[in-house]
């Protein structure tokens, strides 16, 4: 199975966050998966790359250009697939993916995140979209989620919307 990770590329984030990165690599290489992530350098990207390798998963990187310029592609990468921006790569990685997994993150991992649950809802895709809510991460973004619910911004039953799992041998047991 391909397993498309979305998380922070930031180094300067408390140690047990880069740690979950460790774990979540681990796991996904331990089970035989393969990982999908953003091709770069940095924080949890690394970790989570960089544990799963150690693991013997495959490992997809889809990068954009710019990042490429900017000296950050990943040296750990089977399968490198440039593309023009980050909205190719989202487009790209949503392809590849068999699975998404959110993890703690910034701008970018919301971006992807919803770029998912967005192209999910239209039918683009049938995949399923866990977000590890580690030590309430996401609580503010489930709270922000049923507001808009209650205001019926957010139809309801939803045909497509995100699995928040507060642990990780939640997260595992859902794959």
């Amino acid at each position: 199975m391909k397993v498309a990770v979305y998380c922070s590329a930031k180094d300067a984030i408390p140690e047990e966050y880069l740690a979950l990165g460790d774990v979540v690599g681990r796991r996904i290489g331990e089970a035989g998966n393969t990982l999908v992530y953003g091709g770069a350098t940095g924080g949890l990207m690394s970790r989570v790359s960089q544990a799963a390798k150690a693991a013997g998963a495959e490992i997809i990187g889809v990068i954009p250009s710019p990042i490429i310029a900017a000296g950050r592609r990943a040296d750990n990468c089977d399968r490198l697939i440039e593309v023009a921006n980050m909205t190719e790569r989202k487009q790209r990685m949503r392809q590849e993916a068999d699975l998404f997994v959110c993890l703690p993150g910034s701008y970018g991992t919301l971006d992807e995140m919803l770029d998912v649950i967005s192209s999910g809802i239209i039918g683009e895709h049938h995949k399923p979209l866990f977000v590890l809510n580690y030590k309430g991460f996401y609580e503010p973004l489930k709270q922000q989620l049923e507001h808009m619910k209650s205001l019926q911004f957010i139809p309801t039953p939803e045909h497509y919307y995100p699995v928040f799992v507060d642990s990780l041998d939640e997260l595992v047991s859902q794959l």
